[in-house]
C-alpha cells in the first residue's frame, strides 16, 4: 500500500475538509465583503448580519512524526487562525440565525473539532445556544445564540423574480465572506417527489458558502445557499420561504440517501423519517440527532440484508463453487463478492498483495480494494504473542513505518510515524465464530478516523482498514464488520507461531474448539477433530519450530447448515520446501460447476492417478496420494485423500512407504 493517507482522502477531499487549517493557535483576521455593486449602505447591513459557521481546531494531536510540521509554509492567516472555518450563517430575526443543516450534521457525534459556533467579521466567536427549526431534507437550520450580538435582521423577499440579478453571499473556501453576483435563473422541483422548488443561479458558490443568503439586487434574502451544481456553473438555494414558513419548535429529519455494502452491488434508497420537539440545546440535539441518524443506517443496513437474504453466501446457486470446490490456501485476505454472473468470487485485490519484510523476519503484505487497505501483518520474532496481540498501538505503528499516512503541510507531505493509542476499542465475533478486534485511531487535524478491524492469525494480524470522517464513523464501523463475514482466510505460521497462537484461547475461532494439534518437536505432530485424525514423526518428515503449518478453513455443508471448519490440512518441514504432507477433505460437485471439479471427484471415488499411491514427479517434487475411505459407500459424501511430496527424485518403494507411515493410523470420523 503504496498509496498515502492524503491519495486515501483524494487531493480535493482534503481541501474541502479544510486542511488547510490545521491545529494552530492565534487570533482572527478580519474578512471584509466584497461586492460588485450593492449599495454601500446595504453592503453594511450585509456585513453585520452575515457570519462563518467555525469550529474551534483540536488543541491537542496525538499523532507523531518524522520530523517537526513545515507549519510556516501556511499561509499566515490560517496557521494564526484558532478556528476552522466551515460554511455561513445569516440573522433573519432577534436572536434567529439561518444556516445550512448539513453544515450542522457533518459535525455531530464523533466530532474531533469544537462544537459549531459563529463567527464575526471582527473575529468574534458566538456560541450556539438553542436549536429553533431544522429540516434535512430542506437543509436548513434556525437557532438562537447564547450571547446575541443583535445585529440587524437582513430583510426577505418571499418572490423574487427570474432572470435578475442576486448575490451569492458566503465564506468561500475557508479564506472569509465574500459576495458575488450571478442571475437567477430558474427553479427545479425537489427531486424525490417534487414536494418544493430549488432556486437556481449563475453566482458562484464555493465550498464554505453553505448556509448563506441569495440577496437580490436589493440586498433582500429569497434563499439559502445549500450546494453547487455537479455538472454546470448553475447552484441550488431554498427559497426563503420555505425557511419562514416552516413550523417552530420542530426538526423534521426526514432523509433519504442510498446505502451499499461492498460485497454486492445492490442499493436501497429507503426513507428514514423522525421528528425531534425544539427547542433543543445544541448538545441535546447533537444527541438526539445521532441516536436517530445510527438508528436509520441500522434499518438501512437490516433491510439491505433481508432484500438479499436469498443471495447472500451460503444461499444460492452462487454459492456452490466455495461449497463445494477445493478452497484456495489463501493467507491474505480476501473479500468474496457476488459478481455480476450471480456467482460468490474472491475479489482481485489492487496491488497484487505485495510482501514488505520487516525487521526480526517480520512483515507486511497489503492490497487495496472497495475503499478498504487489506492487510497481512507478520508478528516479529522478537515480540511474544501475549504482548503483540494486546498492543493495537504496536499494530498501527507497524504499518505506519510503511509510510502509509502522511499529512499534506503546504506544498510537503509529512510521515506519521505513529497514531498513538486508539480511541476505542471493541470487540465481535464474525458470523463464522471468528474473534475481530476493532480500533478507531483518531486524526484531528482532518476530524477523521482511522478504523481498522483485524483478525488474529498464528503469524500475526489479518486486517481491514478505512480512513473515513468522524461523522460516518458509524456508518462505516458497521460496514467494516459486515464485511468481516466475507473474508476468507487460511490461518498459517510456523509450529512455534502456532504453538504461542494457540495459548492464546481468547483468540482462537470457535471451530477451535473441536480441532486439537499437538506436537513435540523431533518426536511427533498430531491433529484430531471431529472430523479426521492424523499423525506422523520425523521419520516421516521433520518436526521443528521452523516446521509449518497451514489449515485452510472452507464452509462446509454440516446437516442442515453450513459451517466454517478446516477443509486442507498441510505441513511443511519448513516454509521455504516443496516437501509437505497434504490432508484434503474433498465433496462431489454439483451439477453446475465446471467439469474439471466432476472429472476430479471421478479420480477420487475410483483412485486413479494421482490418487493411486503411485508416485511421479513434478516439478523436481516427488509426489505421491491416496485417497483414505474410499470403499466405504458407494456413493461418497466425503472422501479424504492423504498427500506426501519430497523435493528430488525418489524410489517408488520408498514413497510408497512413507504414504503408508501416513495412512496408518488416519481414520475418518464423519
Amino acid at each position: 500500500m503504496s498509496t498515502s493517507i492524503r491519495h486515501a482522502l483524494g487531493t480535493s477531499v482534503l481541501r474541502r475538509m479544510w486542511i488547510l487549517a490545521l491545529l494552530l493557535a492565534g487570533t482572527m483576521p478580519t474578512f471584509p465583503i466584497q461586492a460588485a455593486t450593492l449599495d454601500p449602505a446595504v453592503m453594511a447591513k450585509v456585513q453585520a448580519a452575515t457570519f462563518e459557521l467555525v469550529a474551534a481546531k483540536p488543541t491537542a494531536d496525538p499523532l507523531t512524526y518524522e520530523k517537526p510540521l513545515p507549519l510556516d509554509q501556511l499561509p499566515y492567516a490560517q496557521r494564526n487562525d484558532k478556528y476552522i472555518s466551515i460554511a455561513t450563517a445569516f440573522v433573519i430575526g432577534h436572536n434567529r440565525y439561518v444556516t445550512a443543516a448539513h453544515s450542522l450534521a457533518m459535525l455531530m457525534g464523533d466530532n474531533l473539532w469544537g462544537s459549531v459556533e459563529l463567527r464575526d467579521a471582527q473575529g468574534h466567536v458566538y456560541p450556539i445556544d438553542q436549536i429553533e427549526k431544522f429540516s434535512l431534507a430542506k437543509d436548513f437550520a434556525v437557532f438562537s445564540l447564547k450571547e446575541d450580538p443583535a445585529p440587524a435582521p437582513l430583510p426577505s423577499n418571499a418572490n423574487p423574480a427570474l432572470n435578475q440579478t442576486v448575490y451569492a453571499i458566503g465564506n468561500a473556501e475557508g479564506e472569509g465572506v465574500i459576495a458575488r453576483d450571478g442571475l437567477y435563473t430558474s427553479t427545479t422541483p425537489e427531486e424525490e417527489s417534487g414536494r418544493w422548488k430549488w432556486m437556481r443561479f449563475s453566482a458562484a458558490a464555493e465550498f464554505g458558502s453553505g448556509g448563506g443568503p441569495l440577496l437580490d439586487k436589493d440586498g433582500k434574502v429569497i434563499g439559502v445557499i445549500v450546494k453547487k451544481s455537479p455538472n454546470e456553473n448553475l447552484n441550488y438555494a431554498l427559497p426563503i420561504d420555505e425557511v419562514l414558513n416552516a413550523p417552530d419548535n420542530l426538526a423534521n429529519l426526514d432523509s433519504r440517501a442510498p446505502y451499499q455494502l461492498p460485497m454486492f452491488d445492490t442499493t436501497i434508497s429507503n426513507e428514514c423519517k423522525g421528528q425531534l420537539a425544539l427547542p433543543l440545546s445544541y448538545d441535546a440535539f447533537d444527541t438526539s440527532f445521532v441516536q436517530w441518524r445510527n438508528a436509520c443506517i441500522d434499518a438501512q443496513h437490516s433491510a439491505l440484508l433481508s432484500q438479499e437474504s436469498d443471495n447472500l453466501f451460503p444461499k444460492g446457486a452462487g454459492s456452490d463453487l466455495f461449497l463445494h470446490a477445493e478452497p484456495p490456501t489463501h493467507t491474505f485476505p480476501s473479500l468474496m463478492v457476488l459478481t455480476d454472473s450471480g456467482q460468490w468470487r474472491l475479489l482481485p485485490i489492487a496491488g497484487g498483495a505485495k510482501k514488505h519484510p520487516l525487521s526480526h523476519n517480520g512483515f507486511i503484505v497489503n492490497g487495496f480494494a472497495k475503499n478498504t487497505f487489506f492487510e497481512h501483518i507478520g508478528r516479529p520474532d522478537n515480540v511474544s504473542a501475549s504482548q503483540y496481540y494486546g498492543d493495537p498501538k504496536f499494530l498501527m505503528d507497524t504499518l505506519a513505518t510503511q509510510g502509509y499516512i502522511q499529512r499534506n503541510v503546504g506544498t510537503d507531505n509529512v510521515l506519521v510515524t505513529s497514531l498513538g493509542e486508539p480511541s476505542q476499542i471493541a470487540g465481535y465475533t464474525d458470523t463464522w465464530g471468528r474473534h475481530w478486534r476493532q480500533y478507531a485511531w483518531p486524526m484531528p487535524f482532518a476530524n477523521w478516523y482511522v478504523m481498522v478491524s483485524s483478525l488474529p492469525v498464528p503469524d500475526g494480524y489479518v486486517a481491514l482498514i478505512q480512513y473515513i470522517p468522524a461523522s460516518a464513523k458509524y456508518l462505516h464501523m458497521l460496514e467494516l464488520r459486515e464485511m468481516s463475514n466475507y473474508i476468507f482466510i487460511a490461518y498459517d505460521g510456523s509450529l512455534a507461531q502456532w504453538k504461542d497462537f494457540l495459548q492464546q484461547t481468547q483468540l482462537l475461532p470457535d471451530a477451535f474448539k473441536n480441532i486439537h494439534v499437538a506436537f513435540d518437536y523431533d518426536q511427533r505432530f498430531s491433529y484430531t477433530s471431529n472430523r479426521i485424525h492424523f499423525a506422523f514423526t520425523p521419520q516421516l518428515q521433520k518436526i521443528a519450530p521452523d516446521s509449518s503449518m497451514t489449515l485452510t478453513f472452507g464452509y462446509l455443508r454440516d446437516g442442515n447448515k453450513i459451517v466454517w471448519d478446516v477443509s486442507d490440512v498441510r505441513v511443511k518441514p519448513d516454509a521455504l520446501t516443496q516437501s509437505r504432507i497434504n490432508i484434503r477433505r474433498n465433496v462431489p460437485p454439483t451439477d453446475d460447476l465446471d467439469s474439471k471439479y466432476k472429472e476430479e471427484w471421478v479420480k477420487y471415488t475410483l483412485s486413479q492417478h494421482p490418487y493411486d499411491g503411485i508416485s511421479s514427479e513434478h516439478n523436481d517434487v516427488a509426489e505421491i496420494a491416496t485417497v483414505i475411505n474410499q470403499h466405504s459407500n458407494p456413493k461418497p459424501q466425503v472422501l479424504y485423500s492423504a498427500f506426501y511430496g519430497v523435493e528430488g527424485n525418489q524410489p517408488q518403494d520408498q514413497m510408497k512407504s512413507k504414504l503408508d507411515m501416513l495412512v496408518n493410523g488416519f481414520k475418518v470420523n464423519e
